[in-house]
């Protein structure tokens, strides 16, 4: 997948929101993306910012979908990138592939749900990179898991069995928590630091039918809120981003009606936003909740000089 910004599937962060709503604004959701131009070999994005060299992420989630998209952006952005996911045998195979573009790349082999793999993955990411400058949250689930037919037939939360809900839970707010604790207290130390949640469309965290996924992912919006007024005093900023409709993920429900599918934004609209705010344009901006499909218009405005 180069930044030719083709849609991957996968199921790696917040892909299912908005399913079958198309946009308010009107027209395919994918129509718009190509509209407003979000191709990173376009002269319009290569101005959107600086090259990348030098900065270490850290993207969760990041073997497939959302998170994929994102870390390719940052690698191809000259980013060293450290992919962090369970440990998979597809872990192991897009990490080599990248490698096999000599881009600079490593993997970090973590379940976002234990805290002690999480403490010690963060430490260990800290020692072998000298640091860290950006954690990207993005490791989800989505309601395939507690529901596999959630499109056509939506149950109500009652019928939710709680091991299902806990296991949603653990990995969309708790993989947040315990993932920005262990970095937030690199950032502390270093005296820097940014942090990117991906979050989703209010609609969907009150979408009939979406219980669990739904509240874990306002949970993480309300954390993220949280995050970034207990960060400022630390010079540490956090910002959240959301495709802004239906993504191509491995959370997308296989009878999914073509007419809908058609409409699902590819993951790679994630790409942009994602590598701006690791950029020195980005520094300092904390508080933003960044709409994938609106990132042009976004940039734009805050480009322009203060009224």
């Amino acid at each position: 997948m180069g930044l030719a910004w083709a849609g991957e599937t996968g199921d790696g962060g917040a892909g299912d929101g908005g399913l079958g709503n198309g946009s308010r604004r009107g027209g395919s959701a994918v129509g718009r993306a190509r509209e407003v131009g979000l191709n990173a070999r376009s002269p319009s994005y290569a101005r959107a910012v600086a090259e990348l060299a030098g900065v270490r992420a850290v993207v969760t989630g990041a073997t497939s979908g959302i998170g994929a998209a994102m870390a390719e952006a940052l690698l191809r952005t000259g980013a060293k990138v450290v992919i962090a996911a369970r440990p998979t045998p597809r872990l192991d195979e897009v990490v080599a592939r990248y490698r096999g573009e000599e881009l600079a790349v490593e993997a970090l082999a973590v379940d976002v749900r234990d805290p002690d793999q999480v403490e010690t993955a963060a430490a260990e990411v800290t020692s072998r990179l000298g640091g860290v400058d950006i954690v990207i949250n993005n490791a989800g689930i989505g309601m395939r898991t507690v529901n596999p037919r959630f499109f056509e037939d939506p149950r109500p939360f009652f019928e939710v069995a709680p091991a299902a809900f806990a296991d949603v839970v653990a990995t969309n707010l708790t993989g947040y928590f315990l993932v920005a604790r262990a970095f937030a207290r690199v950032f502390v130390e270093q005296g820097r630091g940014r942090f990117v949640n991906v979050s989703m469309n209010h609609e969907t965290m009150r979408r009939r039918g979406f219980v669990p996924y739904g509240p874990s992912r306002a949970g993480a919006e309300a954390l993220s809120l949280i995050m970034t007024e207990d960060m400022r005093p630390y010079g540490v900023t956090v910002n959240m981003v959301l495709p802004g409709g239906a993504t191509v993920t491995g959370m997308i429900p296989d009878e999914l009606p073509e007419a809908a599918r058609a409409r699902l934004l590819p993951a790679s609209i994630m790409g942009p936003p994602a590598v701006f705010l690791a950029s020195a344009e980005a520094e300092g901006l904390t508080g933003e909740r960044i709409v994938a499909t609106e990132f042009p218009a976004w940039l734009e405005r805050f480009r322009s000089p203060s009224a």
